[in-house]
């Protein structure tokens, strides 16, 4: 295995290093792989984001902080058409044109054996299994939120409409939408069709989710129908995230991947007003995520045991702060951010237990991510939440200071809140 296929950055056409903007992630993308292929109103007030914590307070307007950055990177976008996954198919999918399909990042052919099934190494990426429809995601959830934002920044349709036509291809158009399902994603050749654990993919559908929540809100991008199938169709995803074998083994997992299940289920039955399944998620949150994740000290031992302790601890950070960030009610029993465990366990204790090593990976006491330890950290959105909730003025700064547009694909990956003008 060679050191281009550790890198884990992904080429473009001349097989040159991206630039460092988002934009030009995008464009890369587009370039190497892809071819272009009267209950209304309450349902919209249920789903309108809530505005957690307001960012006055503490004196951080983070949309003058990243206008500049949304901007550029919007214009980027402007011209670029949609790519869904109808555009390409994995030759081992067992599921059909409309069918997300991605393997297992750390599966490669046992070389005794080529043609048997695929073994595990921890931590290492096979850059020859299948990953265009991952990638499609993420290009659209780069590009929905950055568009998004820019409409909120500068007040201009154009962004608006924009983020709408790609919002269309992949949940409404019927010769390029998706399929409500993840019933393909993360297969393992020789082992099976797909896992639970594949529904991590879709934590790239969450701030694309919140972006159009706020176009539905504030504009009229979106026929009135169309509203209705968009939030149909999230309606529809969210059956098979709570009552599918996949939905449910996912949402048993101990680590990262139960805040990630927690994640997407709490913003998606936010955009459909959906509150039972709100309110499971602040129990889950309470009773199953912060007890059997975070450890006395604020540390995650269950992520700390990977062979990226440092990506991983950073990643299951930012998607509980974002689990709190979606679902609080400031001041009152469904606080997130002020919820302890009675030995004192909680969001705050993990944030002041993260930041330092934030601040200054050196000290990290645990062995180096096998695999982008130079790349860390972004700019983690769990000092953002967790600044504004605890109006820690340290936190919010060291946010400021960081790296908010990484280009390398596996950092990407696991950054899925890029746009916090969205979120607060």
């Amino acid at each position: 295995m060679g050191a281009a296929a550790l890198s884990g950055r992904l080429p473009d056409a001349a097989g040159e290093e991206w630039g460092n903007s988002m934009g030009a992630l995008v464009r890369s993308l587009s370039r190497r792989r892809f071819v272009l292929g009267g209950t209304a109103a309450a349902v919209a007030a249920a789903a309108a984001p809530r505005v957690s914590y307001a960012a006055p307070e503490v004196g951080i307007d983070v949309a003058k902080v990243d206008r500049a950055r949304i901007v550029r990177a919007a214009n980027g976008f402007l011209k670029e058409e949609p790519v869904t996954i109808t555009a390409s198919h994995g030759v081992r999918s067992a599921g059909g044109l409309h069918d997300f399909f991605s393997e297992g990042d750390y599966w490669w052919p046992d070389p005794e054996h080529p043609d048997g099934p695929y073994l595990r190494q921890d931590g290492f990426t096979n850059p020859d299994n299948f990953t265009k429809h991952r990638e499609a995601m993420v290009r659209m959830s780069v590009m929905v939120p950055a568009l998004t934002a820019a409409w909120k920044v500068t007040g201009q349709r154009r962004y608006a409409e924009q983020a709408a036509v790609h919002l269309r291809a992949w949940f409404l158009d019927p010769a390029t939408k998706m399929n409500p399902n993840l019933e393909y994603a993360q297969a393992i050749f020789g082992v099976n069709k797909g896992r639970g654990i594949g529904i991590i993919d879709t934590i790239h559908l969450v701030e694309p989710v919140r972006a159009a929540g706020l176009l539905m809100a504030g504009t009229d991008v979106f026929s009135l129908q169309e509203n209705l199938d968009l939030r149909a169709w999230f309606g529809d995803y969210l059956k098979w995230l709570t009552t599918s074998a996949n939905g449910q083994e996912e949402r048993d997992q101990k680590n990262n991947h139960g805040s990630c299940w927690v994640m997407q289920v709490a913003e998606f039955s936010r955009f459909t007003g959906n509150a039972a399944l709100q309110r499971e998620c602040r129990q889950r949150f309470r009773e199953r995520l912060v007890p059997e994740q975070i450890a006395a000290n604020g540390s995650l031992p269950l992520e700390v045991a990977r062979t990226k302790p440092y990506s991983y601890s950073l990643f299951d950070l930012d998607v509980l702060a974002t689990v709190a960030q979606i679902l609080s009610v400031p001041g009152g029993a469904d606080d997130l951010f002020a919820f302890t465990t009675s030995d004192g366990r909680g969001l705050r204790k993990a944030v002041a237990y993260m930041a330092p090593f934030i601040a200054d990976k050196k000290l990290w006491p645990y062995p180096f991510d096998v695999q982008h330890f130079e790349e860390l950290p972004v700019r983690q959105p769990s000092l953002l939440f967790a600044g504004l909730a605890y109006k820690d003025a340290e936190w919010l700064a060291l946010w400021k200071s960081l790296n908010p547009d990484p280009t390398v694909g596996e950092i990407v990956r696991n950054y899925p809140v890029r746009q916090p003008v969205l979120w607060v």
